[in-house]
């Protein structure tokens, strides 16, 4: 007998979230050390971790964390989590404004407070980092100061006493740092009014300034209102039937003589010899005329004494040199030849006829 495939399915359970180790330690270890004063924790798995302090511990929960190894300062400052009374500077300026919502929501780890202090430290050997947060109480606006467990601290809670009005109790000197000391207000808050923005808005929300509208061509200068005589592809009057302007000019300059040419100097007097071809002036002195027959070439003369060597070489029509066999002369006999001439004065003491040969009988 064949066997069955039952048709029942079999649940299988959800897969487990992705644990955390690292970061979970970390809140098992600062929990152990500052106890109840730990109020939140909101950890994203191989992500990252942050933590709310109870405010009477936030001193505390600093020098926790030193010890753990989180050596590493970050930053601090502070969040208003009211929303703005005058709205979002995004918002359109020319549209109704949006029906303002007071509500406060705080975010990751939030109390119920307005202002929160957050600080952010990284432990550098074990490469995780940690926020810390800590409510601010709306009537007393003030929180223990850092300064002395992180002294990169100082600055941070300066500006953030300027900015957002909260004080840093231990901090031994809360100056301004951007605005001068008489200033009257916290620039970061909410309540804030930003006088600029309500007079101009934020650029790019308004200030838009419309594309630069040009003067319509006439049609008959438009591209392509013409149809062309030739439609190949390839045009040099860009569809308007005619050629270009610079080739226009070309055109026209090239059919000017040169003394129709404005910058054109007339030759000095009495250069008649000079006249205009069209493209150039040519001299026409010392020029043989194209339309006069040619000249006869000239009658052989006596034999010079340079007919025996043209009788040697003899210059073919392709210009090149051509010596035959017979015309070779032993360079021995020419020196002998030579030594036996008889010159003027010799032959007037011997009687040798004065040759540039040597006479009959005389010897070789």
């Amino acid at each position: 007998m064949g066997s069955t495939v039952s048709d029942a399915t079999t649940e299988t359970e959800p897969a487990a979230l992705p644990g955390d180790g690292l970061r979970e330690g970390i809140v098992d270890e600062l929990r152990r050390r500052i106890g109840e004063s730990l109020v939140d924790v909101h950890l994203v798995p191989n992500d990252d971790l942050w933590v709310r302090i109870a405010t009477d511990s936030w001193r505390a929960a600093g020098e926790a964390v030193e010890a753990m190894g989180f050596h590493y300062f970050c930053f601090l400052s502070a969040i208003d989590w009211m929303p703005s009374p005058y709205g979002r500077s995004e918002d359109d300026p020319t549209q109704p404004p949006p029906e303002r919502d007071t509500v406060v929501r705080p975010g990751v780890t939030g109390g119920e407070t307005r202002f929160q202090v957050f600080a952010r430290v990284t432990d550098t050997r074990r490469h995780v980092a940690l926020t810390l947060k800590v409510d601010v109480p709306d009537d007393v606006m003030a929180i223990e100061s850092w300064f002395t467990v992180y002294a990169g601290a100082n600055w941070h809670e300066r500006e953030t006493h300027e900015m957002f009005g909260i004080s840093f109790v231990g901090h031994p000197d809360l100056r301004n740092m951007y605005l001068p000391t008489e200033f009257e207000g916290h620039p970061l808050r909410k309540d804030f009014p930003l006088l600029a923005r309500m007079i101009k808005p934020w650029p790019g929300i308004v200030d838009v300034e419309p594309m630069p509208v040009e003067d319509a061509l006439p049609q008959d200068e438009v591209v392509g209102a013409q149809a062309p005589a030739d439609l190949t592809p390839e045009q040099s009057d860009a569809g308007l039937g005619a050629a270009p302007a610079e080739d226009r000019a070309v055109e026209e300059a090239l059919t000017r003589s040169v003394e129709e040419a404005p910058d054109h100097t007339p030759p000095p007097a009495g250069d008649d010899a000079r006249v205009d071809s069209g493209d150039q002036q040519d001299l026409l002195e010392g020029r043989p005329d194209p339309s006069s027959p040619a000249p006869a070439p000239p009658e052989p003369g006596p034999p010079s004494a340079t007919s025996a060597a043209d009788e040697t070489a003899r210059v073919e029509p392709d210009d090149e040199l051509v010596v035959g066999e017979d015309d070779i002369v032993d360079e021995t006999e020419v020196r002998v030849a030579e030594g036996n001439a008889v010159t003027e004065d010799e032959a007037t003491a011997t009687g040798r006829p004065a040759d540039d040969q040597p006479g009959e009988g005389a010897p070789t």
